[in-house]
């Protein structure tokens, strides 16, 4: 993926060409200050075995961060629960034309978990916010675990964009309101994203505009649903 400040020109083409209401459209966007991973509750799935599929084809492309950048227990496959999966396809086809998406990381095991959570502690300069717990307990399992969360960004002409920031930039631009008072294409495509997605039923991550979720206990919490998902593998 190109890098953030080299995205710049690139984002301000791919502005020019959204749909002139989108431009218009200048609200904030929606429920986002509630959108916090202190709502996940634990909180125990009615899980009804729903199965995780591959992510493949239809306008998605696959990134596969972790296994690149050689996270000792990163997977070279990506998968989401069939619904999420279902959902995620269908908002890359309501995007314009010359936009999909990528996607940098779906279901995560345990395993790869930890390692990130335990290298975010012991680097000591973000807050673990950013990563959820490892937790084994099923009534609170890390949102990626569930195959239920997703990571991605916006791409043009098949070209991956760093809105704003680069994947996993745990800092204060990271968070999904944080160009809302800042005019441009960031701003522009950082919604489009988010709208995007909301149309088709997940949330986001307050503190990540790249993280989105459908199923899990945030979700649960913030639409007032039973959560759907629980731990679950391949």
């Amino acid at each position: 993926m190109i890098s953030s400040a080299e995205s710049g020109s690139l984002l301000a083409t791919a502005a020019q060409g959204l749909p002139s209401g989108l431009h218009a459209a200048e609200l904030p966007i929606p429920g986002l200050m509630s959108e916090s991973p202190a709502l996940r509750r634990p909180t125990t799935a009615i899980d009804h075995g729903e199965p995780l599929s591959q992510v493949a084809g239809d306008g998605i492309a696959l990134l596969h961060s972790y296994a690149r950048s050689g996270w000792r227990h990163a997977v070279g496959r990506q998968w989401l629960r069939a619904d999420a999966l279902v959902r995620l396809r269908r908002a890359a086809a309501a995007l314009p034309e010359g936009f999909g998406v990528a996607v940098f990381d779906a279901w995560r095991p345990l395993a790869l978990q930890r390692e990130l959570f335990d290298a975010i502690s012991m680097d000591g300069s973000a807050g673990t916010d950013f990563v959820a717990p490892p937790s084994e307990n099923p009534a609170a399992p890390p949102p990626h675990l569930t195959g239920g969360a997703v990571d991605l960004t916006l791409t043009w002409q098949g070209v991956p964009l760093a809105l704003g920031t680069a994947f996993d930039e745990f800092s204060h631009l990271a968070a999904a309101r944080a160009f809302e008072h800042v005019a441009g294409p960031v701003r522009t495509l950082r919604r489009l994203l988010y709208h995007t997605l909301r149309r088709q039923g997940f949330v986001v991550l307050a503190e990540e505009w790249w993280h989105f979720e459908f199923g899990t206990r945030l979700w649960s919490a913030l639409t007032g649903r039973p959560p759907r998902y629980g731990p679950a593998a391949p």
